[in-house]
């Protein structure tokens, strides 16, 4: 019979950026970078923690222009995988090329943009086009605003990846009422959710660091503990991964790769389901052998 959890060596952070702060930035964009993210930083975080494999995902201010973060995979092909940015117009052909270099999914940074309609014919087209390539969506927008996208997204039947806890709004937390629906759709067996970045969904993270009080921060951290319960309750460690979110861009003073990735002991307290979590189940995902 095989084994439910993962060997030891197998550790994945499956949300990692890689930049530099004089690169070309996309014309729409919510900030640019103030600092460098090299592959050479991350490689040695990597190492240091014991992280076997990384996956990096296209930031935001870069918009589809994917070819730093490619060149960092195609150095290092079987640490690495990525998620790109693409317009639904890319067509068969770039799209065979890049599953080819190891991109695994694309990934729709949608915060702070008007909501696309994923129903609609090129979209459909698109995300059936991901499905064939056996590639996922990443989703990354507020809670509240995630169940039409899931729906959309779900009727096309490709696989769906959740950045982030999926956003709940820092004053609701696990009381969110778009964070009810996304577990709800755990019943779909196509969606998966990163336990990542949980400070973006902190009350912490809105008031200067002045402010930030230790009652302040227990709360977060209460916060953060439910809603991970909450997910590994619908969508099991099987469709669950873990994260580090660095280099934390504009909350690099809440946080450091270390304390990343030792919260997740706090938010999954069983090292079996741990195990799996950082091993099987985002080997599968991301297609790390």
């Amino acid at each position: 019979m095989p084994s439910n959890t993962s060997p030891p060596s197998l550790v994945i952070d499956s949300h990692a950026h890689v930049f530099l702060q004089d690169m070309p930035l996309a014309a729409t964009r919510r900030h640019a970078p103030e600092f460098d993210a090299t592959l050479e930083a991350y490689l040695a975080l990597l190492d240091q923690h014991a992280v076997s494999h990384g996956v990096l995902v296209q930031p935001s201010f870069l918009g589809t222009d994917n070819s730093f973060m490619l060149d960092a995979m195609r150095r290092h092909p079987q640490r690495l995988r990525s998620v790109v940015m693409l317009s639904p117009h890319t067509d068969e052909a770039q799209l065979t090329a890049l599953n080819a270099q190891g991109v695994v999914g694309v990934r729709l940074n949608l915060v702070g943009l008007p909501l696309p309609d994923l129903n609609q014919a090129e979209w459909q087209a698109f995300l059936c086009r991901l499905k064939a390539l056996d590639w996922h969506l990443e989703l990354h927008r507020g809670a509240a605003d995630l169940a039409p996208l899931l729906d959309a997204a779900l009727r096309s039947g490709c696989r769906i990846v959740v950045d982030h806890f999926g956003r709940p709004d820092a004053l609701l937390a696990q009381h969110d009422p778009g964070f009810a629906q996304l577990l709800r759709r755990a019943a779909s067996g196509r969606i998966w959710v990163k336990l990542s970045a949980a400070y973006r969904n902190a009350q912490s993270a809105q008031h200067p660091a002045a402010e930030r009080t230790p009652a302040l921060r227990e709360r977060d951290a209460q916060a953060a503990r439910a809603c991970a319960q909450q997910l590994l309750a619908a969508f099991g460690p099987e469709r669950l991964v873990w994260g580090s979110d660095w280099p934390h861009t504009q909350h690099q003073d809440l946080i450091d790769y270390g304390g990343s990735l030792a919260l997740l002991a706090d938010w999954v307290p069983d090292t079996q389901q741990r195990s799996l979590i950082l091993g099987r189940t985002a080997a599968e995902l991301f297609k790390i052998c």
